[in-house]
């Protein structure tokens, strides 16, 4: 039995590296309990159910990214308007390629969590598309965009750009003209929300 504390935390790091080693098919809340050192009546103490848990793992995944592109809307010393959202949607790329390369096993686990996981990912979209309206908003009130209702030019922007963030399309960018194709796509979606 360990005698570190258990937390939430110490869980949902047992739980990474047990899904990792048997996928979420086989990964079981014994699993990660014996990864503990624990019962996993431990576990449910902390997550009452499996899908809790699985919830949880998929929310601690997804927040970084949620981070990093709230850092770039809060970056005060760049300029509101087309550099802020090109430089949104690139952390977005680069986060979720750099997700799917560094661990593709993981990466992989975490795509058929998200399936089951559809309140967090839905809320996950949700945020995402918030961030990309306040964007679009700025750039509305400073006169470089012209978008009589940005929630709805962030809707079509997040959908134009899908080829670049969902998951759907890692195996495309390993591409050696995935990053033209970024910068094209970007520019005409500029280009189409400018004044």
């Amino acid at each position: 039995m360990s005698t570190e504390p258990l937390t939430a935390e110490r869980i949902l790091e047992a739980t990474e590296e047990v899904l990792r080693r048997y996928g979420p098919a086989k990964a079981t809340v014994v699993d990660v309990a014996r990864v503990l050192g624990v019962s996993h009546g431990s576990v449910y103490r902390h997550f009452r159910t499996k899908a809790a848990l699985r919830e949880a793992v998929t929310k601690r995944w997804l927040s970084p990214t949620e981070a990093a592109l709230a850092r770039v809307i809060s970056d005060s010393g760049r300029e509101p308007g087309a550099a802020k959202l090109r430089a949104w949607l690139l952390t977005l790329f680069d986060a979720k390629r750099l997700k799917a390369g560094d661990d593709p096993e993981l990466f992989a686990t975490f795509c058929a969590l998200s399936q089951e996981s559809s309140d967090v990912v839905d809320a996950h979209l949700t945020e995402l598309t918030r961030q990309l309206t306040r964007i679009i908003e700025e750039g509305v009130r400073e006169g470089e965009f012209a978008a009589p209702d940005p929630r709805e030019a962030a809707g079509a922007v997040f959908a134009a750009t899908a080829r670049f963030h969902d998951p759907a399309y890692a195996p495309e960018w390993r591409k050696s003209t995935i990053d033209a194709e970024f910068d094209a796509v970007a520019a005409l979606l500029l280009r189409g929300l400018r004044a």
